[in-house]
């Protein structure tokens, strides 16, 4: 899988842009990809999101409607986001889903952080992502597939301001407890990682 390093792009251009590197992948003129980004702060959403689970229309963050999965997540200065454009026929979206929380939990765990997956109960809302072993969550995932490839994916908070999530319901989970690298590292009296 190629990796290309984005920088800082706004929500929007990157959106386009996205379009674009899905239909290179659906055409086979580019192969799998990863591209890390980060972006200025926006809060995204689905069709499915319930309006009471969205900041106030005062709020000075823009509100974006997208077509991936999942419900409303921040995305902002601090994280460290990654777009995967890849083929996904013959791996299937459960284990495309769970090889990207085992890959952030191996990258977390290489850093010195303990990390786990959890299981969703019957009836629940989904707890896909990346948590502490004490069920904070430090890294949510949101994907689309179209024909087979793959748009959307990972969020991972590395020193992003916490009080955002505070303004909205992340992930459809009242209550959810947002943490990051810096928070954790604090905890442990080590230096925040760095997003590169």
């Amino acid at each position: 899988m190629e990796r290309v390093d984005l920088g800082e792009v706004p929500y929007e251009v990157a959106r386009a842009d996205m379009a674009g590197w899905v239909a290179e992948r659906k055409q086979g003129r580019t192969g799998d990809r990863l591209f890390l980004l980060t972006h200025p702060p926006v809060i995204t959403y689905t069709a499915r999101t319930p309006a009471g689970q969205l900041p106030e229309p005062a709020s000075p963050i823009s509100l974006v409607e997208v077509d991936r999965g999942g419900h409303a997540t921040y995305h902002g200065p601090g994280q460290l986001i990654g777009y995967l454009v890849l083929n996904v026929r013959e791996l299937g979206p459960r284990g495309l889903i769970r090889r990207i929380e085992h890959a952030l939990i191996r990258a977390l765990g290489s850093l010195g952080f303990d990390a786990i997956r959890r299981d969703t109960p019957r009836g629940a809302e989904s707890l896909v992502g990346v948590w502490t072993t004490d069920h904070r969550k430090i890294a949510s995932i949101g994907m689309r597939i179209s024909d087979g490839v793959t748009s959307h994916g990972f969020a991972l908070n590395v020193a992003p301001d916490l009080d955002v999530y505070t303004m909205f319901t992340a992930c459809a989970l009242p209550g959810v407890r947002m943490t990051s690298l810096a928070q954790l590292a604090a905890e442990l009296g080590r230096p925040t990682p760095t997003e590169s």
